[in-house]
């Protein structure tokens, strides 16, 4: 199954960068192992519209246009479910058994997904009640998919 993370927004050099390049590659790395043959990250510009409709709608169209047929979509979202990394991995690892092709996780710029790609994602998860700027989310996000390989590899990286 390939990964995919389609993000609103774009990460600058720091710290938040070497974060999330990090927790990529251990995924890439540990993932493979698994039967994940890919993690990707696609960077959406902002929309420049002078309204926030406007803006979720251009976004959502230039997001939908990397979402290819039959793909299981999760929307990261802060109305979503608070799962624990347990449960996120029995996801992942149950969608690859499944034989899906694709999972694709997308992160919304400041004005959040469009109601359209909400409803159309099979799954909508939050990280808590708080709302988090997108380069957090795509760093705890790239976190939980490593934590998720290693939870599915029986790794001692997950201590709960």
């Amino acid at each position: 199954m390939r990964v995919a993370v389609i993000a609103v927004g774009r990460l600058k050099q720091g710290p938040e960068r070497e974060l999330a390049e990090r927790y990529f590659e251990r995924f890439d790395e540990a993932g493979r192992k698994l039967g994940f043959r890919e993690l990707t990250i696609h960077e959406i510009p902002e929309s420049r519209a002078r309204d926030a409709a406007t803006r979720m709608t251009e976004e959502a169209a230039a997001i939908s246009a990397h979402i290819p047929d039959k793909s299981i979509l999760v929307a990261m979202d802060e109305r979503g479910q608070n799962l624990d990394s347990t449960v996120f991995a029995r996801n992942l690892g149950r969608w690859r058994d499944e034989g899906a092709g694709h999972t694709i996780f997308v992160i919304g710029g400041a004005d959040g997904l469009s109601p359209e790609l909400r409803r159309k994602a099979k799954l909508a998860i939050a990280f808590g009640s708080a709302t988090w700027p997108h380069q957090m989310v795509r760093v705890m996000l790239l976190e939980q998919l490593y934590r998720a390989a290693t939870i599915l590899a029986g790794h001692p990286y997950h201590r709960a």
